[in-house]
């Protein structure tokens, strides 16, 4: 999700600090830094993962979390939950199932606001009661595979619609393991909106192999130019080299029109854990496959990035043993190379997801704890000006 459809250099960005979310008092702002939209054990789920957030046409802060009833597992009964806030992030509202897909497991939310409309355009993914060990090895039935969702709200994510069903124009029929984002997808200034992706590919017809190695990990787009209604795959990058194995991927807008795309390398042989790559043409391909991108250190994990301004930004644990350390990053060559910029916590620390909360301020929803990464999904507001050191 961009901050603006006007490209601002940071130092005028900071200037601008009277233009915040509406209503809102600045003082009482500077001491909500932090909140905790979601807790363990608390509304009947016993952990909560996979953050997204994104800022509605009302301002409105809508926090997606997967509400997990039976554990920190990914299989299981699984729920997408909703939490809003109406001051930026310092409060929250009551909490709301936005699909249960009973016994099943449906999550990885990925939203994003349709510019032309308003409307919040939600995909997700469902499976049956499998693991992901079972979908990589193709043991899952049509039915209880990897299968992808649609939703749409027209009121700012206070309702949305019935889960619609739209694996076939998004997943080819050879993928077996599939998620969307995670995090939030992103509106192109062309009214584009798109979605990173990533699946997973069958060995080749006599292999040992059984499809559950990390080599068989690949990433693509999804993309709709009509306002989230229909959907089209865009690049694939399944390539099974063992070198860069794509996998959770994130996106932004450049200044240029291009496309960043940030990915998990799921334990390839490249140098470091993360890769990029970028696109010409608004996510339908790349101009090159997933390189390495050694300049961010950290574990194998889940991240997020955000183009502010001249500013891109990468949220994701520091510590290059453990997820620990959440840390915003910094490019200031559009993802050629990264700093680190602000250490939020030293705590244990997992999957994240950035938002512009208006000119001059960053929205941050991460997974932390005290004790372990999954103890809490927390906000933290972040003003631009501490970046800028």
């Amino acid at each position: 999700m961009q901050l603006s459809r006007t490209v601002l250099p940071l130092a005028l960005a900071l200037t601008l600090a009277t233009t915040l979310t509406a209503g809102a008092n600045p003082a009482a702002k500077d001491r909500c830094q932090e909140s905790v939209p979601f807790r363990s054990g608390v509304a009947g789920y016993a952990s909560y993962r996979i953050p997204a957030v994104v800022k509605a046409a009302d301002n409105t802060l809508l926090a997606f979390a997967e509400g997990r009833r039976g554990g920190s597992s990914d299989t299981g009964d699984i729920d997408i939950v909703l939490r809003h806030s109406t001051d930026g992030g310092c409060t929250w509202g009551p909490q709301h199932v936005v699909t249960d897909q009973g016994p099943n497991t449906i999550g990885n939310p990925a939203p994003v606001v349709d510019p032309a409309t308003g409307d919040v355009v939600l995909l997700s993914v469902r499976n049956g009661p499998v693991t992901e060990a079972q979908i990589l090895r193709g043991e899952a039935s049509a039915e209880d595979t990897r299968r992808v969702f649609l939703q749409r709200s027209t009121d700012d994510g206070r309702t949305f619609s019935a889960p619609t069903e739209i694996t076939s124009s998004t997943k080819l029929p050879d993928w077996r393991w599939y998620a969307t984002t995670p995090g939030h997808a992103i509106a192109l200034r062309s009214g584009r909106l798109l979605v990173p992706a990533n699946h997973s590919i069958a060995p080749p017809a006599g292999s040992t192999d059984t499809g559950a190695e990390a080599k068989y990990y690949g990433g693509h787009s999804l993309y709709s130019d009509d306002g989230g209604r229909t959907w089209q795959i865009g690049y694939v990058d399944d390539n099974p080299n063992n070198y860069v194995n794509v996998n959770e991927t994130t996106a932004a807008e450049l200044p240029d029109g291009r496309v960043y795309f940030n990915t998990r390398e799921h334990n390839g042989t490249a140098p470091g854990t993360r890769a990029d790559a970028y696109s010409s043409d608004g996510g339908k391909t790349l101009d090159k496959p997933f390189r390495p991108q050694a300049t961010l250190v950290g574990p194998v994990v889940q991240a997020s990035v955000l183009s502010v301004g001249s500013l891109l930004l990468y949220s994701g644990p520091a510590d290059p043993a453990a997820r620990a350390a959440m840390t915003i990053r910094v490019s200031k060559d559009q993802g050629v190379t990264w700093q680190p910029s602000l250490a939020i916590s030293g705590l244990p620390a997992a999957y994240s997801d950035l938002v512009a909360l208006d000119r001059t301020t960053l929205g941050l929803l991460y997974e932390t704890g005290d004790f372990g990464a999954n103890e809490t999904i927390t906000f933290r507001r972040i003003p631009l000006k501490d970046l800028d050191r």
